[in-house]
């Protein structure tokens, strides 16, 4: 994304949203951290981004969130979170920030006193955490499943949350009360582990398909429409709920057959905008290209409609 020879690159975009303009400045460093700024103003982390610019982004890669690791799945929800309420920025910020200071003294062998101050933090902004996920899965699973269902796929699907600690609910108080009891329970064994062993930062988003989970059971097909199911569902949830995401569709169309292809167009009409990326032309449906441009090194043009 850099030019050879270069320290940075910088992405820049202007959106319009809720009749105000916003500017985001995306900093690209060769050898330094990458930053981000919302009005010339630099972000906490880049994911208030995501509440700035809501998104939602399909590519090949998205196989992962059927066949992947929790961390892949995590990240989903959590991004999703920052789409649908960009507040959720910061809190999951912070608890990131305690997961990380608290388990550097873990690792030190800390006294139970020592963690006393980090394991607040982690049951405050844990609490919250886990309670905003699973409300998101419960608002997101009936999309998911009309996505699914809309594939002529035969086994019904179905998402939930998978954690870590049991007796967890979409209530943050219950939750606070939840952690504080596990945390007690576990704290010599974190001692002596070196590791928070409870928490958001350990729990997943559990894919159903029938009688038997999504990973390790379902075909291929069947991971791509799941992982369909999972971003044109999000789609549906953020337009339901009064937001108009931009739909961007990075080269999937040649990794598709016609029915996940008819599935993905659906989406494309109630879009207000809709970005498609193809390596190969021909790979591009036609009928929902308005506005073309090509991309060639060091720079884009814009091609017959």
């Amino acid at each position: 994304l850099i030019t050879l020879g270069a320290q940075q690159g910088v992405i820049r975009a202007e959106i319009e949203r809720d009749n105000r303009v916003l500017q985001i400045d995306l900093e690209i460093n060769a050898t330094k951290t990458n930053r981000a700024r919302l009005n010339g103003n630099p972000t906490r982390s880049q994911r208030e981004i995501l509440g700035a610019c809501q998104v939602v982004y399909f590519s090949p890669e998205d196989l992962d969130l059927v066949r992947g690791e929790p961390g892949t799945r995590r990240d989903f929800l959590d991004r999703l979170l920052i789409t649908r309420a960009p507040r959720l920025a910061g809190v999951i910020t912070d608890y990131e920030r305690v997961v990380k200071q608290r388990n550097a003294l873990l690792k030190t062998r800390a006294s139970t006193s020592a963690l006393v101050p980090w394991n607040e933090q982690l049951i405050k902004f844990g609490a919250q955490l886990t309670a905003e996920r699973i409300s998101l899965i419960e608002a997101l699973n009936p999309w998911v499943a009309q996505n699914y269902a809309n594939l002529n796929e035969t086994k019904p699907a179905s998402i939930s949350y998978k954690c870590s600690t049991e007796g967890v609910s979409n209530n943050t108080d219950e939750n606070t009360k939840v952690l504080t009891k596990r945390l007690e329970e576990v704290a010599y064994q974190e001692i002596e582990r070196g590791v928070s062993l409870i928490g958001p930062h350990r729990d997943d988003l559990h894919l159903q398909l029938g009688d038997f989970p999504a990973k390790g059971y379902a075909s291929h097909g069947e991971s791509w429409s799941m992982a369909i199911s999972l971003r044109i569902g999000s789609f549906n949830l953020l337009k339901a709920e009064g937001s108009e995401p931009i739909l961007i569709l990075d080269d999937v169309f040649a990794e598709l057959d016609t029915s996940r292809r008819v599935q993905l167009m659906s989406a494309t009409q109630i879009a207000e905008q809709t970005i498609i990326t193809a390596a190969v032309e021909s790979d591009l449906p036609g009928e929902l290209l308005t506005k073309k441009y090509y991309v060639t090194p060091g720079a884009v043009k814009k091609g017959k409609s």
